[in-house]
């Protein structure tokens, strides 16, 4: 009966969501994989360049950019904490830029500051507050709601890492729809296997619709590969390829 018990309560533990500082951190290291060839994601604080995707600047652990906003909130906070700041300077060409690719008022200079802050804790830790804020805990708690467990976690953060959080037809909201009118949610009482393959869908869709994400690797030999091997809980040993690089994360 003992015995029976013990088994019994270890099938009721639910294995760790994303938010768990351990998945977590294989989280960031997957998305670090694709968007900086690394799976050394605390290298990034000082990564910025222009991709050519028209949202200027790129920078940051999460790519930051400066023509969408989520660049000058985070310049916002660090300077709010910590005034004076290197990078305070450059906040009216930040406003003025933002919505658009342009380079004007930053370009040569901005890019050495942005590596010299980045050396600064105030400014990693900004970083990854704004990280968690808008990209990282919106995505967990609409995850988590939907039913999916750490792998459905994952691929949600990475959409809205990607495409950003909104309901148009190409950021995140707009995918989700979009794989709801194709599969039920496990919420829903949807398989969730099946759910997941109609997001990637969704999301493989609307990256083939930008130029500059039409490569759709991560979606293909990362997360369908986690998905294929029923990989729900995220759990390693995880091996993947992106953009052609293989990698993998042994614990």
């Amino acid at each position: 009966m003992l015995i029976s018990a013990a088994l019994a309560l270890s099938l009721t533990v639910a294995s760790p969501a994303l938010a768990d500082p351990h998945k977590k951190d294989i989280a960031m290291r997957l998305v670090s994989s694709a968007e900086n060839s690394s799976l050394d994601w605390k290298a990034q604080y000082g990564y910025i360049e222009d991709i050519e995707d028209e949202r200027g600047y790129t920078a940051g652990i999460i790519g930051f950019c400066s023509g969408t906003g989520d660049m000058l909130e985070l310049v916002e906070l660090y300077t709010k904490r910590k005034p004076g700041n290197v990078l305070a300077k450059y906040l009216p060409a930040l406003r003025k830029v933002n919505g658009t690719d342009s380079h004007e008022g930053l370009g040569a200079g901005f890019v050495r500051d942005w590596k010299a802050a980045a050396k600064d804790a105030a400014f990693q830790q900004a970083q990854n507050d704004e990280r968690d804020r808008v990209y990282f805990d919106p995505a967990v708690r609409q995850a988590e709601k939907d039913g999916l467990r750490a792998l459905g976690q994952f691929v949600y953060y990475d959409a809205i890492v990607m495409h950003g959080p909104g309901s148009s037809r190409l950021s995140f909201g707009g995918i989700r729809k979009s794989a709801m009118g194709k599969a039920r949610t496990p919420a829903q009482g949807g398989d969730e296997v099946t759910y997941l393959n109609a997001f990637l869908d969704a999301r493989k869709a609307a990256m083939k619709a930008e130029e500059a994400h039409e490569d759709t690797t991560r979606v293909d030999t990362m997360q369908r590969v986690f998905v294929r091997n029923r990989n729900l809980d995220l759990n390693p040993p995880l091996t993947w390829k992106v953009y052609g690089d293989k990698f993998t994360i042994k614990k």
